[in-house]
């Protein structure tokens, strides 16, 4: 895979993400410097080439810099739930049913990863999956998040409330967010723009919550939502 950007490819860096090359343009300015030099600390091969050669590799413009990677690789459920364990603190997890827009999803995993959030969980199917552009759109976020998906929403649902997690569906026109009690371990559930929370993993939730609407638009953006909520569970948690 080839990401660009220099914030990605510099979070990329800061990560345990592998990097198979990085390809930088002559002539670089400060932040592509800082880059490099961080990238040979780290033993990751650096080419440098004109800008037209770097456009035509990237196959688009460029901010200088493009990384090539592996492609994503995905974690377990496990893996989420033993990471908040080993750092001593309640799970919080988001789970995302039928993002299809990788500037969304991207968006939202730069929110989880600034809230705190243990990791994001995502369908199998009828989901956007990780691509350059949501590593673009995360600002690179996505390096520093676990992300698991999973064959069956519901059935992982399930699983989660065996464990003690507490299941939350956003949704409009049900109870109001700032009426549920988020210390507890927590999943929120996070649905597509057109058609929201999906019925069968709303009957699996323990809650339906909302956010308070006044305008005359009723509805935002799944990622701007996503973030209100996400925080709404932080202040709770830091209260």
């Amino acid at each position: 895979m080839i990401v660009d950007g220099i914030n990605v490819v510099r979070e990329l860096l800061n990560s345990n993400c592998r990097i198979d090359k990085i390809i930088a343009e002559s002539g670089q300015n400060k932040d592509i410097e800082n880059i490099i030099n961080l990238a040979k600390k780290n033993d990751v091969i650096v080419e440098i080439v004109s800008k037209q050669q770097l456009e035509r590799i990237a196959k688009s413009k460029t901010q200088g810099v493009i990384a090539f990677i592996p492609n994503f690789h995905y974690s377990e459920l496990k893996d989420i739930l033993n990471l908040a364990q080993n750092k001593g603190e309640k799970p919080f997890i988001v789970i995302l049913d039928g993002i299809m827009d990788p500037h969304n999803l991207g968006a939202i995993i730069r929110t989880c990863e600034c809230a705190g959030v243990h990791g994001v969980i995502i369908p199998e199917n009828r989901a956007c999956d990780i691509t350059d552009t949501v590593y673009r759109t995360s600002a690179g976020a996505v390096a520093h998040v676990m992300v698991a998906k999973v064959v069956n929403l519901t059935r992982t649902i399930d699983d989660l409330k065996k464990e003690g997690v507490w299941v939350y569906s956003l949704e409009a026109g049900s109870k109001r967010i700032y009426e549920s009690d988020f210390t507890y371990p927590t999943a929120l559930v996070i649905g597509s723009e057109g058609k929201g929370v999906s019925r069968l993993v709303k009957e699996h939730s323990d809650e339906i919550v909302s956010l308070d609407m006044y305008g005359k638009v009723n509805s935002l953006n799944a990622s701007n939502a996503g973030a209100i909520a996400i925080y709404e569970v932080v202040r709770q948690r830091r209260k």
